[in-house]
């Protein structure tokens, strides 16, 4: 029983040692950015501020949508081109039709962005 144990411990050394160097790793950059930061921080810089907005007018005022549309926009895009990498990962593997329903794939993205940017989703006025 005990000799299993210490060959059971032997093998998730090298995880904990990975875990213990990033580890301090990390808080050595926290520490060293603590401490080699710019501390004069301006009114400008300690202001609130939130999605274009300042955080202190009324809650019931009107706002534009254009905020949440390109949130949205950036969102759905950004999903969709994140199906690339798991795609060009199995490139050798997935043979002609995984090509091609990719390409459709981009296709359809490609007329999504062009029909956004010809009805000005993408224009800030």
């Amino acid at each position: 029983m005990g000799q299993s144990l210490t060959q059971l411990l032997l093998a998730y050394l090298p995880l904990i040692v990975f875990i213990g160097v990033a580890a301090v790793i990390g808080l050595a950059l926290l520490v060293v950015a603590f401490l080699v930061a710019y501390k004069q921080p301006d009114p400008e810089k300690l202001s609130a501020y939130e999605c274009g907005f300042n955080a202190f007018d009324d809650a019931r005022m009107k706002f534009d949508v254009r905020f949440y549309l390109v949130a949205i926009l950036f969102i759905i895009f950004d999903l969709e081109v994140s199906f690339l990498f798991p795609w060009a990962a199995a490139f050798g593997k997935i043979g002609v039709y995984g090509f091609w329903s990719m390409m459709v794939f981009l296709a359809v993205l490609t007329v999504g962005f062009i029909y956004e940017w010809k009805k000005g989703a993408l224009e800030w006025d």
